[in-house]
């Protein structure tokens, strides 16, 4: 028996759309850090970039959990001594760019070095409604039905 290796030529890419509203920031994060890295699918590998092209919509609404979004703390240290630098969730949320906040969730959780790097450039995550790639068409997941613990909020009837 020998191992069937995949070349880049090989793998195809699909686009898929999430609207982020109400939608839980952890969760929502793990999943889609979980298909960049292409691991859903049977040729997976290590080694590749295997993982899809994301669209995140709505990424100003999204929600955490108990009281995080006020003492959970995003930590960055500008190497100087006393250069820690620390901003509540809910002030990146209230800012100028709330989806960096979700593009840092995410980010942290793909592999570290080139590989991660272009994994993270298959993401593309708006704070309004709107977004450029049409032409792609891509698939709505429906991320808020999955688990009843991703959505906060009314459950919407199906």
């Amino acid at each position: 028996m020998s191992t069937n290796w995949v070349s880049k030529t090989e793998i195809t890419r699909k686009w898929y759309i999430i609207d982020a509203e109400g939608l839980v920031l952890g969760r929502l994060s793990s999943y889609v850090a979980f298909h960049l890295i292409g691991k859903h699918k049977v040729i997976y590998s290590p080694n590749l970039d295997c993982g899809d092209n994301f669209i995140v919509i709505n990424a100003d609404k999204i929600i955490m959990t108990g009281n995080k979004l006020e003492h959970k703390m995003y930590r960055k240290h500008t190497g100087y001594p006393g250069g820690l630098k620390e901003t509540s969730y809910s002030k990146i949320l209230n800012s100028k760019y709330p989806e960096r906040l979700l593009r840092l969730s995410i980010k942290r959780m793909l592999p570290k070095g080139t590989l991660g790097r272009e994994q993270i450039r298959k993401l593309h995550i708006y704070a309004g409604s709107e977004h450029p790639h049409q032409a792609q068409n891509p698939e709505l997941i429906d991320f808020k039905n999955l688990n009843k613990k991703n959505f906060i909020g009314k459950k919407i009837a199906s």
